[in-house]
Protein backbone atom coordinates (compact mmCIF):
# COMPACT_ATOMS: atom_id res chain seq x y z
CA UNK A 1 0.00 0.00 0.00
CA UNK A 2 1.44 3.31 -0.98
CA UNK A 3 1.83 6.21 2.00
CA UNK A 4 1.61 9.29 0.04
CA UNK A 5 -2.13 7.41 -1.46
CA UNK A 6 -3.13 6.30 2.11
CA UNK A 7 -2.06 10.12 3.17
CA UNK A 8 -4.46 11.70 0.74
CA UNK A 9 -7.80 9.41 1.79
CA UNK A 10 -6.98 10.50 5.42
CA UNK A 11 -6.67 14.33 4.03
CA UNK A 12 -9.78 13.63 2.10
CA UNK A 13 -11.98 12.81 4.58
CA UNK A 14 -10.45 14.46 7.55
CA UNK A 15 -11.26 18.39 5.80
CA UNK A 16 -14.62 15.96 4.07
CA UNK A 17 -13.68 17.85 0.98
CA UNK A 18 -11.08 17.07 -2.45
CA UNK A 19 -10.42 20.41 -3.21
CA UNK A 20 -9.71 20.55 0.78
CA UNK A 21 -7.27 17.83 0.64
CA UNK A 22 -5.39 19.32 -2.25
CA UNK A 23 -4.61 22.90 -0.33
CA UNK A 24 -3.63 21.09 2.79
CA UNK A 25 -1.19 18.88 0.94
CA UNK A 26 0.56 21.03 -1.69
CA UNK A 27 -1.42 18.96 -4.43
CA UNK A 28 -3.66 19.84 -7.57
CA UNK A 29 -7.60 18.65 -6.82
CA UNK A 30 -6.34 16.20 -9.94
CA UNK A 31 -3.62 14.71 -8.52
CA UNK A 32 -5.58 14.21 -5.35
CA UNK A 33 -8.42 12.43 -7.12
CA UNK A 34 -5.60 10.02 -9.04
CA UNK A 35 -4.04 9.20 -5.72
CA UNK A 36 -7.78 7.68 -4.01
CA UNK A 37 -8.50 6.18 -7.54
CA UNK A 38 -5.08 4.53 -7.30
CA UNK A 39 -5.48 3.37 -3.57
CA UNK A 40 -8.99 1.57 -4.39
CA UNK A 41 -8.00 0.33 -7.88
CA UNK A 42 -4.98 -1.47 -5.03
CA UNK A 43 -7.01 -2.30 -2.62
CA UNK A 44 -10.04 -2.81 -5.38
CA UNK A 45 -12.65 -1.61 -3.34
CA UNK A 46 -14.52 1.80 -3.66
CA UNK A 47 -13.37 4.01 -0.31
CA UNK A 48 -15.04 7.38 -1.13
CA UNK A 49 -18.35 8.25 -1.95
CA UNK A 50 -17.43 11.63 -4.36
CA UNK A 51 -20.96 13.88 -3.49
CA UNK A 52 -21.42 14.32 -0.46
CA UNK A 53 -17.62 13.61 0.28
CA UNK A 54 -17.88 10.09 2.84
CA UNK A 55 -16.35 7.23 3.15
CA UNK A 56 -18.00 3.99 2.14
CA UNK A 57 -18.05 1.03 4.42
CA UNK A 58 -14.56 0.00 2.96
CA UNK A 59 -13.54 3.28 3.82
CA UNK A 60 -14.27 3.50 6.83
CA UNK A 61 -12.76 0.32 7.75
CA UNK A 62 -9.70 1.23 6.28
CA UNK A 63 -9.89 4.88 8.21
CA UNK A 64 -9.93 2.79 11.44
CA UNK A 65 -6.00 1.78 10.03
CA UNK A 66 -4.64 4.15 8.66
CA UNK A 67 -3.70 6.86 11.30
CA UNK A 68 -1.60 4.25 13.31
CA UNK A 69 -0.20 3.27 10.53
CA UNK A 70 0.94 6.49 9.41
CA UNK A 71 2.14 7.48 12.70
CA UNK A 72 4.20 4.26 13.06
CA UNK A 73 6.06 4.87 9.43
CA UNK A 74 6.35 8.65 10.76
CA UNK A 75 7.78 7.44 14.37
CA UNK A 76 10.44 5.35 12.20
CA UNK A 77 11.66 7.93 10.13
CA UNK A 78 11.79 10.71 13.38
CA UNK A 79 13.47 7.49 15.05
CA UNK A 80 16.64 7.40 12.82
CA UNK A 81 16.62 11.30 12.12
CA UNK A 82 17.20 11.80 15.77
CA UNK A 83 20.81 9.55 15.43
CA UNK A 84 21.86 13.23 13.34
CA UNK A 85 19.96 15.63 15.32
CA UNK A 86 20.80 15.19 18.86
CA UNK A 87 20.73 18.04 21.04
CA UNK A 88 22.59 17.02 24.50
CA UNK A 89 21.31 20.40 26.12
CA UNK A 90 17.97 20.89 24.80
CA UNK A 91 14.74 18.52 26.70
CA UNK A 92 10.89 18.82 25.39
CA UNK A 93 8.40 17.44 27.31
CA UNK A 94 5.39 16.85 25.80
CA UNK A 95 2.06 16.64 29.03
CA UNK A 96 -1.13 16.62 28.75
CA UNK A 97 -3.05 18.97 31.43
CA UNK A 98 -3.33 16.64 34.19
CA UNK A 99 0.19 15.14 34.14
CA UNK A 100 1.88 17.57 35.25
CA UNK A 101 2.07 17.03 39.13
CA UNK A 102 3.76 18.78 41.55
CA UNK A 103 6.35 15.67 41.83
CA UNK A 104 7.11 15.92 37.98
CA UNK A 105 7.92 19.55 38.78
CA UNK A 106 10.03 19.07 41.09
CA UNK A 107 12.45 16.70 39.05
CA UNK A 108 12.02 19.46 36.50
CA UNK A 109 13.29 21.76 38.89
CA UNK A 110 16.13 19.66 40.03
CA UNK A 111 16.90 19.06 37.09
CA UNK A 112 17.29 22.37 35.60
CA UNK A 113 19.32 23.22 38.97
CA UNK A 114 21.63 20.68 37.76
CA UNK A 115 21.89 21.56 34.57
CA UNK A 116 22.54 25.51 34.09
CA UNK A 117 22.50 25.43 30.19
CA UNK A 118 19.52 22.77 29.66
CA UNK A 119 17.29 24.48 27.18
CA UNK A 120 13.80 23.57 28.77
CA UNK A 121 10.39 23.56 27.22
CA UNK A 122 7.29 21.68 28.52
CA UNK A 123 4.29 21.61 26.64
CA UNK A 124 0.81 21.09 27.67
CA UNK A 125 -1.60 19.15 25.00
CA UNK A 126 -4.19 16.84 24.62
CA UNK A 127 -3.25 13.33 25.45
CA UNK A 128 -3.26 11.83 21.78
CA UNK A 129 -1.13 14.62 20.89
CA UNK A 130 1.76 13.77 23.44
CA UNK A 131 2.13 10.48 22.01
CA UNK A 132 2.39 11.99 18.73
CA UNK A 133 4.90 14.34 19.83
CA UNK A 134 7.30 11.91 21.37
CA UNK A 135 6.88 9.15 18.75
CA UNK A 136 7.80 11.86 15.86
CA UNK A 137 10.68 13.37 17.91
CA UNK A 138 9.24 16.56 18.54
CA UNK A 139 9.76 15.58 22.10
CA UNK A 140 12.07 14.12 24.26
CA UNK A 141 9.33 13.16 26.94
CA UNK A 142 6.11 12.91 27.46
CA UNK A 143 3.88 12.14 30.06
CA UNK A 144 -0.25 11.06 30.15
CA UNK A 145 -2.38 10.58 32.36
CA UNK A 146 -5.68 8.74 33.12
CA UNK A 147 -7.71 5.77 35.31
CA UNK A 148 -6.85 2.12 35.81
CA UNK A 149 -7.09 0.11 38.33
CA UNK A 150 -4.92 -0.14 40.86
CA UNK A 151 -0.98 -0.84 39.88
CA UNK A 152 -2.53 -1.80 36.35
CA UNK A 153 -0.99 0.49 33.05
CA UNK A 154 -2.87 2.76 31.04
CA UNK A 155 -4.41 1.00 28.18
CA UNK A 156 -2.10 3.06 25.68
CA UNK A 157 -1.87 2.61 21.83
CA UNK A 158 0.85 0.03 19.51
CA UNK A 159 3.69 2.75 20.65
CA UNK A 160 6.76 0.92 19.35
CA UNK A 161 10.21 0.45 20.48
CA UNK A 162 9.22 2.85 23.70
CA UNK A 163 9.45 2.40 26.79
CA UNK A 164 6.41 3.48 29.75
CA UNK A 165 6.88 4.31 33.32
CA UNK A 166 5.01 4.75 35.92
CA UNK A 167 5.06 8.18 37.51
CA UNK A 168 2.46 8.53 39.57
CA UNK A 169 -0.68 7.01 40.72
CA UNK A 170 -3.36 8.92 42.75
CA UNK A 171 -6.74 8.85 43.91
CA UNK A 172 -9.58 9.68 41.85
CA UNK A 173 -12.44 12.16 42.73
CA UNK A 174 -15.15 13.93 40.97
CA UNK A 175 -16.42 18.02 40.34
CA UNK A 176 -19.18 19.03 42.10
CA UNK A 177 -20.54 22.44 42.07
CA UNK A 178 -20.31 23.16 46.27
CA UNK A 179 -23.81 23.70 46.62
CA UNK A 180 -24.56 20.54 45.60
CA UNK A 181 -26.40 17.59 47.57
CA UNK A 182 -23.28 15.29 47.00
CA UNK A 183 -20.36 17.75 47.61
CA UNK A 184 -20.80 17.28 51.27
CA UNK A 185 -19.96 13.14 51.05
CA UNK A 186 -16.92 11.89 51.98
CA UNK A 187 -17.04 10.01 49.21
CA UNK A 188 -19.55 8.74 46.12
CA UNK A 189 -19.78 5.94 44.41
CA UNK A 190 -19.33 6.27 40.03
CA UNK A 191 -21.33 3.53 39.58
CA UNK A 192 -23.92 5.83 41.27
CA UNK A 193 -23.58 8.50 38.82
CA UNK A 194 -23.72 7.00 35.45
CA UNK A 195 -27.26 9.19 34.87
CA UNK A 196 -25.60 12.54 35.95
CA UNK A 197 -25.07 14.86 33.48
CA UNK A 198 -21.23 15.37 32.44
CA UNK A 199 -18.98 17.29 30.72
CA UNK A 200 -17.23 15.86 28.31
CA UNK A 201 -13.80 16.84 28.57
CA UNK A 202 -11.30 14.67 26.58
CA UNK A 203 -7.83 17.03 26.33
CA UNK A 204 -8.36 17.48 30.33
CA UNK A 205 -10.21 15.38 32.73
CA UNK A 206 -11.03 11.28 32.35
CA UNK A 207 -12.55 10.89 29.12
CA UNK A 208 -16.17 9.73 29.50
CA UNK A 209 -15.94 7.11 26.72
CA UNK A 210 -13.02 5.63 29.19
CA UNK A 211 -15.46 5.96 32.35
CA UNK A 212 -18.30 3.58 30.15
CA UNK A 213 -15.55 0.88 29.86
CA UNK A 214 -14.62 0.90 33.21
CA UNK A 215 -18.08 1.12 34.86
CA UNK A 216 -19.47 -0.99 31.59
CA UNK A 217 -22.13 1.11 31.70
CA UNK A 218 -24.02 3.39 28.47
CA UNK A 219 -24.12 6.07 30.81
CA UNK A 220 -22.18 8.95 32.10
CA UNK A 221 -23.73 11.22 28.58
CA UNK A 222 -22.57 15.01 28.08
CA UNK A 223 -24.20 17.67 29.05
CA UNK A 224 -21.92 20.15 27.39
CA UNK A 225 -18.54 19.65 25.66
CA UNK A 226 -15.25 21.15 26.23
CA UNK A 227 -12.18 21.27 24.41
CA UNK A 228 -8.24 22.21 25.54
CA UNK A 229 -6.14 21.93 28.30
CA UNK A 230 -7.50 24.73 30.88
CA UNK A 231 -8.60 22.95 34.16
CA UNK A 232 -9.67 26.11 35.38
CA UNK A 233 -12.64 27.16 32.65
CA UNK A 234 -13.22 23.36 33.22
CA UNK A 235 -13.96 23.85 36.83
CA UNK A 236 -15.56 27.01 35.82
CA UNK A 237 -18.36 25.02 33.75
CA UNK A 238 -18.66 22.39 36.63
CA UNK A 239 -18.83 25.23 39.08
CA UNK A 240 -21.89 26.79 37.22
CA UNK A 241 -24.01 23.73 37.45
CA UNK A 242 -23.32 22.27 33.65
CA UNK A 243 -21.85 18.90 34.86
CA UNK A 244 -19.75 16.87 36.62
CA UNK A 245 -15.66 15.52 36.02
CA UNK A 246 -13.36 13.40 36.97
CA UNK A 247 -9.95 14.43 37.97
CA UNK A 248 -7.28 13.60 40.05
CA UNK A 249 -8.11 14.54 43.66
CA UNK A 250 -4.63 16.64 44.81
CA UNK A 251 -5.35 18.48 41.44
CA UNK A 252 -9.13 18.75 42.15
CA UNK A 253 -8.62 20.06 45.03
CA UNK A 254 -6.86 23.55 44.34
CA UNK A 255 -9.86 24.16 41.74
CA UNK A 256 -12.08 27.36 42.19
CA UNK A 257 -15.65 27.16 42.87
CA UNK A 258 -16.22 22.76 43.09
CA UNK A 259 -15.66 20.18 45.55
CA UNK A 260 -14.02 17.32 44.69
CA UNK A 261 -15.23 14.10 46.12
CA UNK A 262 -13.29 11.22 46.01
CA UNK A 263 -14.38 7.99 43.73
CA UNK A 264 -14.72 4.38 44.20
CA UNK A 265 -16.80 1.46 43.32
CA UNK A 266 -15.24 0.69 40.96
CA UNK A 267 -11.82 0.90 42.67
CA UNK A 268 -9.78 3.24 40.18
CA UNK A 269 -6.88 5.39 40.30
CA UNK A 270 -5.79 8.47 38.38
CA UNK A 271 -2.60 7.18 36.91
CA UNK A 272 0.49 9.01 34.78
CA UNK A 273 2.73 7.41 32.71
CA UNK A 274 6.51 8.77 31.66
CA UNK A 275 6.54 7.77 27.80
CA UNK A 276 9.83 8.38 26.09
CA UNK A 277 11.98 6.11 22.71
CA UNK A 278 14.19 3.26 23.13
CA UNK A 279 17.05 5.55 22.93
CA UNK A 280 16.49 8.84 25.06
CA UNK A 281 18.49 11.86 24.93
CA UNK A 282 20.79 12.79 28.50
CA UNK A 283 18.50 15.28 29.15
CA UNK A 284 15.71 12.55 29.09
CA UNK A 285 17.76 10.13 30.60
CA UNK A 286 18.47 11.73 34.02
CA UNK A 287 14.80 13.35 34.21
CA UNK A 288 13.55 9.35 33.69
CA UNK A 289 15.82 8.73 36.62
CA UNK A 290 15.00 11.80 38.94
CA UNK A 291 11.25 10.84 38.47
CA UNK A 292 11.84 7.30 39.07
CA UNK A 293 13.17 8.06 41.95
CA UNK A 294 10.83 10.48 43.33
CA UNK A 295 8.22 7.74 42.48
CA UNK A 296 10.08 5.06 44.32
CA UNK A 297 10.45 7.41 47.48
CA UNK A 298 6.75 8.62 47.18
CA UNK A 299 5.51 4.80 47.76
Amino acid sequence: MDTHLLRTFVAVLDHRSFSGAAKALGYTQSAVSQHVAALEADLGARLVERRPVAPTPAGTRLLEHAPALLLRLDAARADVARLRHAQPTRLTLACSAAALTSTIARALAQLRAATPLLDLEVRVLAREVVIEEVLTARADLGLVDGVAAPSDPLPLPDLGPTTTLAAAEQPLAVLFPTDHPLARRRSVRLTDLTQAQWIDAPDTAVPLDRLRAVCRTEGFRPRVRHRGTDLYGLAALAAAGLGLAALPLPLAATLPGVTAVPADEPRLVHRTELVHTAHPTEPARQLVDLIAGRTATAR
